[in-house]
């Protein structure tokens, strides 16, 4: 169970983004991009957009559900993307490495590429921009809004 949680903005998530692509420029062109959905897809398009990258393919892999872990079960596969030559898959991040060890099965010679990369599954990925201990569970946009915190001397901090 995470302990620590880290907030990525919009802003963040676009600049690491941004970021990664920067990193992965030299390293193409590539034939297209397979994003990790449902995060891999925010992430994908800026990057896509960054190597002028058109096509764009997804690969569906059910794993976490909010903070419980399960089995990784692959409910959509990639139409096109053979053993992966060529292609960049993209991922939000990659934690214990489950979700990326089942799409490097699927697509074993394509660069895997994540923002957001924890100890235990730095390994499966070749690129990555930022790395939070194994604990840390990262609150991305698209799974917050913004509200009212009252101040810390109300809430007897």
């Amino acid at each position: 169970m995470a302990t620590h949680y880290y907030t990525v903005t919009w802003d963040q998530l676009h600049r690491d983004a941004r970021a990664l692509a920067w990193r992965l420029i030299e390293r193409g062109p590539f034939t297209g991009i397979v994003a990790v959905t449902r995060g891999g897809l925010i992430p994908a398009a800026i990057i896509a957009r960054e190597l002028e990258c058109r096509l764009i393919e997804s690969v569906s892999v059910l794993t976490y559900d909010e903070e419980a872990r399960g089995t990784p079960v692959v409910v959509k596969h990639p139409a096109v993307a053979g053993d992966g030559t060529g292609y960049l898959i993209v991922d939000d991040l990659v934690d214990t490495g489950a979700t990326a060890r089942v799409v490097r099965a699927l697509l074993p010679r394509a660069h895997f590429a994540a923002v957001y990369a924890k100890p235990a599954g730095r390994p499966m990925v070749d690129s990555f921009i930022t790395e939070v201990s194994q604990d840390t569970w990262i609150l991305f946009p698209w799974d917050t809004e913004p509200q009212f915190v009252p101040p810390l001397a109300r809430r007897g901090a």
